[in-house]
Order: structure tokens, then C-alpha cells, then sequence
């Protein structure tokens, strides 16, 4: 298994990248050789002074930057050295078997559509994030930004690539799947919830629970909570300030800081056909790490092979 890994990308890019590829060594034991893509001449000291198993990874070397404020076409256009494109190159020509990146989401998200194609039968590859619970379990939001505007039919395969993923990643046995709604009663909401809970009541493909609140979101009502990306956003960008303000106000709580998305890694782009995952662009050494070995999981656990199968099944329906 070969693991690509952009060095260059993220705010803290190559040093805590490199700190978290040596977390991930040291750490997990795996067959997995890590392919670094970044500047040669940056990376030597580094990965020298982390005394890293040299068996275990290799560098290709990148002589151009995609910056996180770049416009995301132009760059990729413009920058076919730089360590994204170089990624994205691997992964499509099978050297590697999935690319990481905590650098440009715009040109991570760009280099997917063009470099590798979804799933047949996924109309829109959507993102998610984690949704930390009070019971130490975690459940699953999508989409939370790539798909700001969606039709009916697009919020129902979210709906059943977060469940498969909730099954063979996060482990929860047929997870429950609800509709984030201003109500809990079937017929609330705008037009596209309407429009929407139907579709999900009849998918015999996931386990629909109905309507669920924003109270509910941090509950163990469902497994997975389907919303536009508009809306997941700000969810997201809320939970995420309440552990902002925790740290200023010099608050410590256990389940406070699992609000810390950063400390995740990042989140796979769901129904595309090879795994690629997107960091969050402050990631330090343990989000590396946990990209790496979620990265891993994808791989080990044939996730996008079952995407692949469902998707099939549901065409024959």
C-alpha cells in the first residue's frame, strides 16, 4: 500500500508534516510505504533529523507551491510542479493508492474532478466531518461545505455514502441515518427537506430515523445527519468557535476539546473512485498522522469498493 502525502501544504507544511509522518511510523505498524511530494532541499534536514526507518517512505521532489489564497484552476494550470499536481498525477497513474493534502481545499477539490472521476452513479462527491457525542462516540455531518446549494436527490446519496462510510470506518452496525430539519415532524422545513424526507423514507438502503433538530446534531439520535453544505458549514464553523472560546477563557473540558476538528486529520472527499483526503490547513503533527492512518482505514476496509457496489444495487432497484 502507497500512501502520497503533499509536505508542502498547510500553514505549518513541511515541519509538522514531517512530525506527523514520523508519529505515524514510529506509532503504527503497517506495510504502508509513504510517498512524500515536496521540495527535496526543504525535506532532507527534516526527515534526517527524525531519524525515520528510510525503508518505509520516499520523496519525489516538487519545485512549486500552490498557496492557500491562489485561485484553485489557475493554479493547478499554472503550477504542474507543484506538490498537488504532482499528487493528484500519482494517484491517477496508480503509483500511489491515495493522496493527502492539508493545502488548497479549492485546488484539492479542483484535481479531484479532473484527475479522478466519481463513482458511476454519484451525482455530487460530498465532504463530512466527525460530530463528537457526550458517550465518547462520534457521528457523521454531511455535507459541511462543498455543496452549498443541492436538489433532493443529492442529500439522499449523502445520505447513503455517510452511512457506508459510519459502517466500515466508524464501525456502528446499521447507523441511523436522520435529516437535519427546524422540526421533527415529517412535512417541516423549506422545500428541500420536503422534498427530500420522502426519498429517504423509501431508500430500503439506510436505516432513515426521520427528522432531526440542531439540539439533536451532538446526540446519539442518529449515526449520520444529512444537510446542504450551506448549512454544514455553519455548523461546522460554530462547534468549531466553542473550542476557540474554551481556550481563551482557559476552560479545560474532555469533551470540549474533541470539538477540535483540526486534531481529526481531515475528511475523505466521499464518491470518488480512488481516496483522497483533505486537511484542515493548520493541521499540525497529529492531524498528519491521523490523515495518514485514515487513509489507511479507506484502504484496509475497501470502503470505495462498497460505495461502488451499493451504487450498483441502487441502480437495479
Amino acid at each position: 500500500m502507497r500512501i502520497g502525502l503533499d509536505m508542502m501544504g498547510g500553514d505549518f507544511a513541511p515541519a509538522e508534516a514531517v512530525k506527523g509522518v514520523k508519529v505515524y511510523l514510529d506509532n503504527v505498524a503497517s506495510d504502508v510505504h509513504l510517498v512524500l511530494i515536496g521540495d527535496e532541499q526543504q525535506l532532507a534536514p527534516l526527515l534526517t533529523a527524525a531519524q525515520l526507518d528510510q525503508s518505509k517512505y520516499s520523496v519525489v521532489h516538487s519545485s512549486q507551491v500552490i498557496g492557500m489564497d491562489e485561485h484553485p484552476t489557475k493554479a493547478l494550470k499554472e503550477k504542474p510542479h507543484s506538490s498537488i499536481s504532482i499528487g493528484f498525477h500519482l494517484l491517477k497513474e496508480g503509483k500511489v493508492d491515495a493522496f493527502i493534502s492539508a493545502g488548497n481545499t479549492g485546488a484539492m477539490m479542483v484535481g479531484t474532478y479532473y484527475s479522478i472521476k466519481a463513482i458511476e452513479g454519484v451525482q455530487r462527491p460530498t465532504i463530512s466531518t466527525l460530530v463528537p457525542r457526550e458517550n465518547g462516540s462520534y457521528g457523521l455531518l454531511l455535507d459541511v461545505g462543498i455543496n452549498a446549494d443541492c436538489k433532493p436527490e443529492n442529500l439522499a446519496q449523502f445520505a447513503l455514502l455517510g452511512s457506508l462510510y459510519s459502517k466500515h470506518i466508524l464501525k456502528v452496525n446499521n447507523p441511523k441515518v436522520g435529516l437535519l430539519n427546524i422540526g421533527e415532524e415529517e412535512g417541516k422545513g423549506n422545500l428541500l427537506a420536503q422534498a427530500t424526507y420522502p426519498l429517504l423514507k423509501e431508500n430500503k438502503q439506510i436505516n432513515f430515523v426521520g427528522n432531526i433538530e440542531g439540539r439533536d446534531i451532538f446526540s446519539e439520535k442518529s449515526d449520520v445527519i444529512v444537510c446542504e453544505g450551506f448549512t454544514g458549514n455553519v455548523v461546522l464553523k460554530m462547534a468549531e468557535s466553542f473550542h476557540e472560546i474554551a481556550v481563551k477563557r482557559n476552560i479545560h473540558d474532555e469533551y470540549i476539546n474533541k470539538l477540535d476538528f483540526e486534531s481529526y486529520g481531515g475528511t475523505p472527499v466521499l464518491g470518488v473512485s480512488k481516496p483522497v483526503i483533505i486537511g484542515h490547513g493548520i493541521s499540525k503533527g497529529m492531524a498528519f498522522k491521523n490523515m495518514i492512518q485514515l487513509a489507511q482505514q479507506i484502504i484496509d476496509s475497501k470502503l470505495l469498493e462498497k460505495i461502488k457496489e451499493s451504487f450498483v444495487a441502487k441502480e437495479v432497484q
